[in-house]
């Protein structure tokens, strides 16, 4: 149930000194294990000071990995981190819980990096972008890359007015000088949180092209992310599909390209959600 409540969180992972058990001076590490046993029982939002919305766990204020006031400028996005510790069960996933991930490292910016040096990160996909690199062989593949990614790469051509091409060769293609400026011109238009999650979904992808087909709706989560593992899909349907392992990475995937998609949008969005959505 999420409800409304102002009691200040411990931190969840601020260094504990570990001497007492090892009997060495040891700092344990600041972002949380994949799993801990769950010790809250009701979820809420609050508005603190300055408009910003904050995470409550029962009577206590969600903190990020370094100790800071976990709140982010959406409301939106303070429902949807509610949502993901929500429905957490008996143990905490961490590596389910994506938006958490995300705003902590928007928050933290543990490697301290600026605005222009999110757009650069982003920006050198290009030189190695998924579906600019083709093979020459098998035909079947030759065609499958053809046919499924030509069209989104003139869509993106068309879209901002650049030059982008595909190769055979291991360097990849050359792409001018004058396109990546565009590229950055509108990455530029990006706040730094939402910069966050495109670099996020560009590394899921391995490419620029797609994430900004997903990004401007071109694309779904779920084309995209085929599209990006086209490859081992002819290969799985060649050789045939080991469910577990397949199945699994596939499902991951999505789940992690769809919530940095999500996280870009929120974090794009001026307006409010009504609170009557907090409501059962």
């Amino acid at each position: 149930m999420l409800g409304r409540l102002w009691v200040r969180l411990p931190a969840l992972s601020r260094p504990v000194l570990d001497s007492q058990v090892t009997g060495r001076m040891e700092w344990r590490r600041r972002y949380p294990a994949a799993e801990r046993k769950k010790f809250y029982q009701n979820v809420s939002i609050s508005q603190g000071e300055g408009g910003a919305f904050e995470i409550n766990l029962d009577r206590r204020k969600l903190k990020t990995p370094q100790g800071k006031l976990f709140t982010v400028s959406s409301e939106a996005l303070a429902i949807a981190v509610a949502t993901e510790w929500d429905s957490q069960r008996d143990t905490l996933q961490f590596f389910t819980m994506h938006l958490t991930t995300l705003c902590n490292t928007a928050l933290d910016n543990p490697t301290q990096r600026t605005k222009e040096q999110l757009i650069r990160a982003a920006l050198k996909y290009l030189d190695t972008d998924t579906v600019c690199y083709r093979v020459e062989e098998p035909p079947g593949l030759v065609e499958l890359q053809r046919n499924e990614w030509d069209p989104i790469i003139k869509w993106i051509e068309n879209r901002y007015t650049v030059e982008i091409g595909t190769s055979t060769n291991i360097l990849g293609p050359s792409i001018p000088k004058a396109s990546k400026q565009i590229f950055e011109q509108h990455l530029s238009s990006y706040n730094f949180w939402a910069l966050v999650g495109l670099e996020y979904v560009i590394h899921q992808l391995k490419s620029v092209v797609l994430s900004l087909n997903l990004l401007d709706r071109n694309l779904n989560v779920e084309k995209a992310v085929l599209l990006s593992r086209l490859e081992e899909q002819y290969q799985i349907e060649f050789w045939g599909n080991v469910e577990w392992a397949h199945d699994y990475e596939l499902y991951e995937l999505r789940s992690r390209t769809a919530a940095g998609t999500l996280f870009v949008h929120l974090c794009s969005e001026s307006s409010t959600v009504k609170h009557k959505l907090l409501q059962d």
